[in-house]
């Protein structure tokens, strides 16, 4: 039987010192990156899912549990091995190919295929332990939780961070010990490697699923004023694995201005509304219910989104999410795949407009 319940955390808390680099093939899954790195205390910013692909979050942007303190994974991205369309091979970094990385820090999988990947990481303690896990609520609290979280996470120190999430919970690990009274109803917070941490929620999402995504970052501070960013609503069916999260992705270390492509860095939070279900016969039911959920909260963004979490929705909302960023890549996309060879993805076409 599955049980609602709002997520306000898979908290985590780590100390470090100095960074250090590590390859990754761009096949593997951040789980292969976390077997090699946390072993030696180490890790880099990585998502919140260890089945999640490296080249796909990274390309992207990529935010984890990690980003309060270390960034996202592209403010980690130090070189990437590239093949271009026209099939030449290049070593994209900061002093050979430098637009080139700049454009992959963010710019989605528009200029070629990358082969590997090279990373900065940064110690987590012994190793590789943090505290972290879920702390759990019921859905009913949802709106009371939503907003102690907005008010106390930008007030904590980088080394705490968590993410909020909306979900239908149904019988899986780590979640079996679910209580029927209290609130919360569990607190899984306890000492555990970064690795544990990070596949905590795996088995919920199984391969095969059916997924819609919608997205949106948000500049204001979601106050009061605002409910339609803190109102909670479950699916139009009762589907077990529907869910809205907005992760935190402010950090104070501060990010070299035009070192990424990634263009929403002044604050606020990206929120994501995923309708997930195991039956494709049920495909329409949940897009619809995340686009309508989008549509409510939209006109509280900030206009963006994160590209990671969006679809197919046309050329405006890309431009918007990469905001003055735009002009850049499209010079990038110029000089890499004129041709616009590669443009399965929230694709920026070439000055000349050729398209595939």
């Amino acid at each position: 039987m599955s049980s609602p319940t709002t997520a306000s955390g898979a908290w985590y808390s780590t100390a470090g010192r100095a960074p250090t680099s590590q390859a990754a093939i761009a096949r593997c899954t951040w789980g292969d990156v976390d077997h090699a790195t946390v072993a030696f205390g180490m890790a880099t910013p990585s998502g919140f899912l260890a089945s999640t692909g490296v080249a796909g979050l990274t390309l992207g942007g990529g935010t984890g549990y990690l980003t309060r303190r270390f960034g996202l994974t592209v403010d980690n991205l130090i070189a990437a091995d590239v093949v271009l369309a026209d099939g030449s091979f290049v070593k994209a970094t900061e002093q050979a190919h430098g637009d080139l990385l700049w454009a992959l820090r963010g710019g989605g999988g528009n200029f070629g295929v990358v082969t590997s990947f090279t990373f900065r990481c940064h110690d987590l303690g012994e190793n590789g332990t943090v505290i972290g896990g879920p702390v759990l609520y019921d859905l009913a609290d949802a709106p009371e939780v939503m907003r102690w979280y907005r008010e106390l996470l930008p007030s904590l120190p980088e080394e705490l961070s968590g993410w909020i999430g909306v979900l239908t919970i149904p019988p899986a690990p780590p979640f079996k010990p679910v209580k029927t009274f209290g609130s919360p109803l569990v607190v899984g917070l306890r000492p555990m490697p970064f690795n544990v941490l990070q596949s905590a929620f795996d088995a919920l999402y199984p391969a095969g699923l059916q997924w819609y995504w919608k997205a949106d970052f948000f500049k204001r501070d979601l106050r009061r004023g605002d409910r339609r960013a803190h109102q909670v609503r479950r699916p139009t069916a009762d589907r077990p694995l529907d869910y809205a999260h907005v992760p935190d992705r402010r950090r104070r270390q501060p990010v070299l201005a035009g070192s990424t492509a990634f263009a929403y860095r002044d604050g606020g939070w990206a929120g994501v509304i995923v309708g997930v279900d195991p039956d494709p016969a049920n495909a329409g039911v949940i897009s619809q219910w995340a686009r309508d959920y989008w549509q409510e909260l939209h006109p509280t963004s900030a206009g963006g989104a994160h590209v990671n979490f969006m679809m197919e929705e046309g050329q405006d909302r890309v431009r918007a999410s990469y905001r003055g960023n735009y002009d850049g890549l499209v010079q990038v996309k110029e000089r890499c795949d004129p041709e616009n060879f590669f443009h399965v993805n929230q694709n920026i076409p070439p000055a000349s407009g050729d398209s595939a």
